[in-house]
């Protein structure tokens, strides 16, 4: 995957703990639900409608990260990569799972559901939202993006992940499972890369945005993650203003 962006600077504060800030009543915590799916499987859609609703909700962030192990049945997906398969992996391994499957939903990188399966995911979402988490923000910077993560108590290091991702897309499927489908697609992943690592100590990272490309790119998110258990810290969403 191409590196989007480009850490300018890396900048640690307090030599002392300072506490997370408390979470204001209109500036909420996002949980994050990430469905991994594909255009080739053919009991993905039902998910994929499932996740459209989710994405309206204001207290989720909900992504679609298309996999590419379904490619060899005559279809290629065209969101899908060999990192976003490689992510979804590396949650089997951390949730203790013997294999990967399409569509799964993995709930703030602690919990995992069949993604059609709503009563169990919605279940999921509840129990994720009892998690203490970091207040991370995200804003503007020139044409990059400045982010600033709090102090926390940590044990083990943490990734910080810069993704950017499409509202929407709608694809007509033309071989394999789903073929003679139209199918929509919400908040579509289309890269995401590891720009720094966070050991609890308060951080500022400052990126460049010179070579994402301008267009089909609406949206940005910074997402904070335990590498030890993968369970997601904090996140944060930028609009980038780029609806097309």
């Amino acid at each position: 995957m191409n590196k989007f962006f480009k850490t300018l600077a890396l900048a640690a504060g307090l030599v002392f703990f300072v506490p997370p800030p408390a979470f204001a009543a209109d500036d909420a915590p996002l949980t994050v639900v990430e469905l991994f799916t594909s255009q080739g499987c053919s009991s993905c859609p039902p998910a994929d409608k499932f996740l459209g609703e989710l994405a309206q909700r204001h207290d989720l962030l909900a992504l679609s990260v298309h996999v590419d192990y379904w490619d060899y049945i005559g279809w290629k997906d065209i969101f899908a990569s060999p990192e976003n398969t490689m992510r979804q992996r590396r949650y089997a391994q951390k949730l203790g799972l013997r294999y990967v499957y399409t569509p799964q939903m993995v709930i703030q990188g602690a919990f995992d559901s069949t993604g059609s399966d709503r009563a169990k995911v919605l279940k999921k979402i509840a129990d994720a939202k009892k998690l203490d988490r970091l207040a991370v923000k995200i804003s503007r910077a020139g044409d990059g993006v400045r982010i600033t993560i709090p102090a926390g108590d940590i044990r083990d290091p943490a990734a910080v992940w810069l993704a950017v991702f499409d509202n929407r897309h709608d694809t007509e499927i033309k071989r394999s499972e789903n073929s003679g489908s139209t199918l929509s697609y919400y908040n579509v992943v289309r890269g995401m890369t590891q720009i720094g690592a966070w050991t609890g100590q308060p951080l500022e990272i400052v990126t460049q945005a010179g070579d994402m490309p301008a267009q089909g790119r609406d949206s940005c998110v910074v997402i904070v993650q335990s590498l030890k258990t993968g369970r997601i810290l904090g996140a944060a969403r930028l609009d980038l203003g780029n609806n097309n």
